[in-house]
């Protein structure tokens, strides 16, 4: 049986994984990573080649995650990988891995927008802070846009998500 670290433990549990059986959480864990690891690798495509084309179809992919209780990237993992990796399928996202991706959505589609309109520079440094914190959640489950949203609930009087 495999097990999570408490520092895993508590980094998936800001994102919203609270319903999750330990064993369960412990045996995808690092499927987690997937969906942002491929934000992060096509927004340094985007931004790279400084392609609102890119940047758009992946804000429409971010936004896909944030109205649905799944990133469509999860369903490449759901119904192909992890069949032959023989691991269950990634749980639903939870409230704050879905504001994440709200907030990536925005994000890229003004990231987008400022290549569209000769803003090159800003497009690059929007870009590239886009792409670490991407890499950041993908490499090690810390989700920025996921503590802002427990600090905001925080702040506004409700209880931060435990387990």
């Amino acid at each position: 049986m495999m097990t999570l670290s408490p520092i895993t433990a508590r980094r998936l549990q800001v994102q919203g994984f609270t319903s999750v059986d330990d064993a369960w959480l412990a045996e995808i864990a690092p499927w987690l990573r997937w969906s942002p690891a491929l934000c992060a690798s096509f927004a340094a495509i985007g931004t790279a080649t400084a392609s609102p084309g890119i940047l758009l179809a992946l804000a429409g992919t971010a936004l896909l995650g944030a109205v649905l209780p799944f990133h469509p990237f999860d369903l490449i993992y759901n119904y192909g990988i992890r069949f032959a990796v023989h691991k269950r399928p990634l749980p639903p996202n939870g409230v704050p891995r879905r504001f994440a991706c709200g907030m990536a959505a925005v994000w890229l589609t003004t990231t987008a927008l400022l290549f569209q309109n000769g803003a090159a520079n800003a497009g690059y440094a929007l870009g590239i802070l886009f792409v670490l914190v991407a890499a950041l959640v993908s490499t090690t489950d810390i989700c920025i846009p996921s503590l802002m949203f427990q600090f905001m609930r925080w702040l506004s009087g409700g209880k931060a998500i435990t387990r």
